[in-house]
């Protein structure tokens, strides 16, 4: 029931719709976390299945995401005409290769859909989407949840839309949980081509 409403969301809306992450069935028992993005006409243009999963002890508990997710293997970078977008997932933002490998091949937006614990989010999130844009010189879309969930997890929000110089030009104000809240922002493709003339760090690398 998902993806058919995505797919009506974006047609009606006549917009490009990255529709975050959700459960898909994988092998055997085990399920897939992807994100799949729907073109303006209702039609689907990407399926990205997240590569790393989060097995960790944290203060509010423990994670085994392993325990029932197949991990992805492919990275997925979207042709949209005048951008190029790097799909990835919420635990992915800890690695730095997979961002890496997406402005490699000329990625200028890198969206991570979201759903941070507030222990980590807290300590890292803002932290860790700033780097990653600076690091690619990319902007970073990073829609978040936000709220208590079942079995007591409570995730950070901050949805967040950062810069390719790493400036914070749009951020949720964590408010309205309940509601909703949308963040809007306007990318510049300019504003790529202007910091990664400026600070030419992308040429400069020695190791691949």
């Amino acid at each position: 029931m998902v993806l058919p409403f995505l797919a009506d969301q974006a047609r009606r809306h006549a917009l490009t719709l990255i529709g975050g992450s959700l459960l898909l069935p994988g092998e055997g028992e085990l399920l897939r976390n992807t994100c799949v993005v729907f073109s303006s006409g209702g039609e689907q243009l990407a399926l990205y299945d997240k590569i790393h999963l989060f097995d960790g002890d944290l203060p509010d508990r423990s994670y085994h995401e392993s325990a029932r997710i197949q991990p992805g293997s492919q990275p997925v970078v979207l042709d949209l005409g005048d951008w190029l977008v790097g799909l990835s997932i919420c635990y992915d933002l800890r690695f730095p290769e997979l961002y890496r490998h997406y402005a490699a091949l000329g990625a200028q937006l890198l969206s991570v859909p979201s759903a941070f614990t507030v222990p980590t989010g807290q300590a890292h999130w803002e932290l860790l989407l700033r780097a990653r844009a600076v690091e690619n010189q990319a902007y970073v879309l990073a829609a978040a949840q936000i709220g208590r969930h079942p079995g007591g997890r409570e995730t950070f929000g901050h949805s967040m839309i950062v810069d390719p110089w790493g400036l914070v030009v749009a951020q949720a104000t964590n408010q309205r949980a309940a509601e909703g809240e949308v963040v809007l922002a306007e990318l510049d493709l300019r504003r790529v081509h202007q910091v990664r003339k400026q600070l030419p760090a992308l040429s400069h690398r020695r190791l691949y």
